[in-house]
């Protein structure tokens, strides 16, 4: 059976990925539960913490998987992006 695909969103409106559904889900729920521990993160620490949860026999370039969902997160309006002393910090959205 083939894997069911997301069409992944990007916050300028560009043309974005698809992606299979169950990477989308593993990756989110990664990126969630790191900034629910953690309340900010920079991008590398992101990127960091989300590795250290997939790792083990994640298919594919960690980190590109990363930066796709992390955007499209933002487009959907569960991430936020803010400048603090010329740092992005990422958090979730308080919705």
């Amino acid at each position: 059976s083939k894997a069911k695909m997301i069409q992944l969103l990007h916050p300028e409106g560009k043309k974005n990925f698809k992606i299979s559904q169950d990477k989308y889900d593993a990756v989110k729920g990664y990126i969630i539960r790191c900034l629910k521990s953690k309340g900010e993160l920079t991008h590398t620490q992101l990127i960091g913490c989300v590795s250290n949860g997939l790792a083990a026999g994640f298919d594919g370039s960690i980190s590109w998987y990363i930066e796709a969902v992390k955007l499209d997160l933002e487009a959907r309006g569960v991430l936020r992006r803010t400048l603090k002393s010329k740092q992005q910090l990422l958090s979730l959205s308080t919705v």
